[in-house]
C-alpha cells in the first residue's frame, strides 16, 4: 500500500469528511499542510488577516449552515490568537475542529521557536484536544475529532500536528467510525421522564416554554417540533439571546428574550409560571438573575444533551438527558397518546397581556438624533422578504439588535453568547456569506467592537464577499458607559473612544463603500444604499450617544426587579446590586 505523508493524510481526511472550506493563516509550523493544499482546489482556503478571526469565521460559517467550522494556523502565536474564538465557540457550543501546526516532536518542551503548549493551553477551552505524534494516528484523530465536535452537545476540537509528524509518512486507509468506545452521547430521552413531563403539562395552568440554543444546534426539524409542541399547548413561549430564530417571532405566542435585557412580559411570566420547560437553556446567570428569587413557585423540566448541565445552577424536577430534537418529539407523542388537548389558559394569557402592556421596548425619540432603537427596527423593515443574516458585535448594539430586530428561521442570528467576544461579529458575517453566498449578511456592530477585528476588510475584498457591517457609532463603549453612568455616578473611566477612525475613509481605503448616516432623515435612504450597493459596505450611523439600553435586570438582581427607563434607577440599586453590575 502506498504511503503518503502525514500533511497529504490531514488534507485527503478533510476531503473524505466533506469539508470544502478552511480559515486559516499560514506560517512555519503548518507550510506542509499549505503545500499540500495547494495541490487540492476542492478545498477553499480561506486566508483571513488574524487568526481570531479564523476562529469567528469558523464560528459563523458552522453556526449558519449546521457544518463544522474548520480553523487551520501555526504553532505558538498563531494557535494562542485563535483561543479566543476556541473558547467562544466552547461556550456557545459550536462545532469546530481546529487544526495547529506544533514544532517537531524532538523540539517539543525545549522552549522552540514559536513554541507553545497548545494542548495545555486549550485543555479547558475545548471539548477535546489531541496531539498526534506519529503519521499514521492521523486518519483516526481527524475522523475522531470531527465526530467529537458534530455529536453530543457540538463544540471545539483542537489536533496539534507537530511538523515533522506532517513530512513523515504512513499507510492512509480511511477509518470507519462506528461508534467511540467511551464517548457515547445519550440522544434519546428516558421514557419514564417523558412520561412524567407530560404528567406535569396536563395538571400545569401557568406553563412557559424556555428555550435555548440547544434547539438550533439539534437541527432545523429540532425548531419545527417546538413549533408544533407550542401550538399544541397554546403556551408562552421565551428564548435565550442564542435561541433567537427556533420559534418564529412573528407568533403571538411569542414573548420576546428574557432576562438582563429582556422583556417585562418573558421575565414576568418566567417568574410567575407555574410550569417552567427549560429546552435546550442553561440557566446561565444572565438568565436567571438572583437564584433563589428565579421562577420559585413552578415545577422545572430541563431538557439538555449536556448531563453536567443539569443541576448545575438551578435544581430541577425533572431532569431529560436528550437531543432537543428527539426529546420534544417523544413528549408531543406522549401528550397525543393521553389524547391531550390544549388547555384554557385565558386567565393566564390575560395576565401575560397586563405585562406586555407596559411596552417595555418603547423609547422615547427627540427627533433631532438617530436613536439606536429606531435605526434597527429600520434595518429590520428594509430587509423583510430577504434572505437575511445577521451577526453581531458585543455591547449595547447587540442588545438592541436582539430586542428589535425579529427572526422567524433558525441560523439567521449570530452572536457571541457564553464569552461576550467583541471582534465576533464581522467575522462570523465573513463565515456566514461563504456558507451562504446568497444571504444578505449584515453585521450590527458598535464603534468599539468593530475595531477589534477591521482588518478583515480585507479578507472581504480578497474573497469579493458583499458582507454589509452597519455601525451604531455612539463615540462610546456603550454597554460600559452605560453600567458607568448607573453604577458609579457617571465617572466615564476610559470607556470614551477617543480618536476613532473616520470609518468611510477606512472603508474606501480598503476598497469597500464607506457611508455616513447623521440625521434622522438620512436613515432609510442610507439603509436602502447599503443593501443595494455591491460588495463589502461599511455605514457610520452616529446615533444618539448618550442612549441606554432598557429594560434592565441588575446583575444579581430578580426578574422582578426589572428596570424599564433610568427614572428607575435612582434608589432601586442597592450598594450589593451595585456591586454585581
Amino acid at each position: 500500500m502506498a504511503e503518503k505523508s502525514g500533511a497529504d493524510i490531514l488534507v485527503q481526511c478533510l476531503i473524505d469528511l466533506g469539508v470544502d472550506t478552511v480559515f486559516g493563516y499560514p506560517g512555519g509550523a503548518v507550510l506542509p499542510i499549505y503545500d499540500m493544499i495547494y495541490d487540492h482546489p476542492s478545498i477553499n482556503h480561506i486566508l483571513v488577516r488574524h487568526e481570531q478571526a479564523a476562529a469567528h469565521a469558523a464560528e459563523g460559517y458552522a453556526r449558519s449552515t449546521g457544518k463544522p467550522g474548520v480553523v487551520l494556523v501555526t504553532s505558538g502565536p498563531g494557535a494562542t490568537n485563535a483561543i479566543t474564538g476556541i473558547t467562544d465557540a466552547l461556550m456557545d457550543s459550536i462545532p469546530m475542529v481546529v487544526i495547529t501546526g506544533q514544532v517537531a516532536t524532538h523540539l517539543i518542551g525545549t522552549d522552540a521557536f514559536q513554541e507553545a503548549d497548545t494542548v495545555g493551553l486549550t485543555r479547558h477551552c475545548t471539548k477535546h484536544n489531541y496531539l498526534v505524534k506519529q503519521p499514521g494516528d492521523l486518519a483516526r484523530v481527524v475522523h475522531e475529532a470531527f465526530h467529537i465536535a458534530t455529536s453530543g452537545r457540538p463544540g471545539p476540537v483542537v489536533i496539534d500536528i507537530p511538523k515533522d509528524v506532517q513530512v513523515a509518512t504512513a499507510p492512509y486507509v480511511k477509518p470507519v467510525l462506528n461508534a467511540h468506545p467511551s464517548y457515547r452521547p445519550q440522544v434519546e430521552p428516558d421514557a419514564d421522564a417523558i412520561e412524567r413531563t407530560a404528567d406535569l403539562i396536563m395538571k400545569s395552568e401557568r406553563p412557559i416554554l424556555y428555550t435555548g440554543g440547544g434547539i438550533i444546534n439539534s437541527g432545523p426539524a429540532a425548531s419545527q417540533s417546538l413549533r408544533a409542541l407550542a401550538e399544541m399547548m397554546g403556551a408562552p413561549v421565551t428564548s435565550t439571546l442564542m435561541g433567537l430564530g427556533a420559534f418564529p417571532a412573528s407568533s403571538p405566542q411569542w414573548l420576546g428574550m428574557l432576562g438582563m435585557h429582556g422583556t417585562y412580559e418573558a421575565n414576568w411570566a418566567m417568574n410567575k409560571a407555574d410550569l417552567l420547560l427549560c429546552l435546550g437553556a442553561r440557566f446561565d446567570d444572565r438568565v436567571t438573575g438572583r437564584l433563589d428569587a428565579f421562577a420559585p413557585d413552578s415545577k422545572k423540566v430541563h431538557l439538555d444533551i449536556d448531563r453536567s448541565s443539569i443541576n448545575k445552577i438551578i435544581p430541577v424536577d425533572v431532569p431529560i438527558v436528550a437531543d432537543c430534537g428527539r426529546g420534544i418529539e417523544a413528549l408531543i407523542a406522549a401528550l397525543k397518546a393521553r389524547g391531550y388537548k390544549r388547555p384554557d389558559y385565558s386567565e393566564w394569557w390575560a395576565r401575560i397581556e397586563g405585562w406586555r402592556a407596559r411596552r417595555s421596548l418603547d423609547y422615547v425619540e427627540t427627533g433631532s438624533e438617530i436613536m439606536p432603537q429606531r435605526a434597527i427596527e429600520e434595518l429590520f423593515k428594509a430587509t423583510r422578504g430577504r434572505d437575511v443574516i445577521i451577526t453581531t458585535e458585543v455591547g449595547q448594539h447587540q442588545m438592541w439588535a436582539a430586542q428589535h430586530f425579529h427572526f422567524d428561521e433558525p441560523n439567521k442570528w449570530l452572536t457571541s453568547g457564553g464569552l461576550g467576544t467583541m471582534g465576533y461579529g464581522f467575522p462570523a458575517a465573513i463565515g456566514a456569506q461563504l456558507g451562504n453566498p446568497d444571504a444578505l449578511v449584515i453585521d450590527i456592530a458598535g464603534d468599539a467592537s468593530i475595531q477589534m477585528n477591521i482588518q478583515e476588510l480585507g479578507t472581504a475584498i480578497q474573497y469579493r464577499l458583499p458582507v454589509k457591517i452597519f455601525i451604531l457609532n455612539n463615540e462610546y463603549m456603550g454597554m460600559v458607559r452605560q453600567w458607568q453612568e448607573l453604577t458609579y455616578e457617571s465617572r466615564y473611566s476610559h470607556s470614551y473612544s477617543d480618536s476613532l477612525p473616520d470609518f468611510v475613509k477606512l472603508a474606501e481605503a480598503y476598497g469597500a463603500t464607506g457611508i455616513r448616516i447623521e440625521t434622522p432623515d438620512q436613515l432609510i435612504p442610507g439603509i436602502r444604499e447599503m443593501i443595494d450597493s455591491p460588495g463589502p459596505v461599511v455605514v457610520d450611523c452616529r446615533v444618539a450617544k448618550l442612549s441606554n439600553c432598557f429594560p434592565m435586570i441588575p446583575s444579581g438582581a430578580a426578574h422582578t426587579d426589572m428596570l424599564l427607563d433610568p427614572s428607575q434607577v435612582s434608589g432601586t440599586l442597592n450598594d450589593e446590586a451595585k456591586a454585581l453590575v
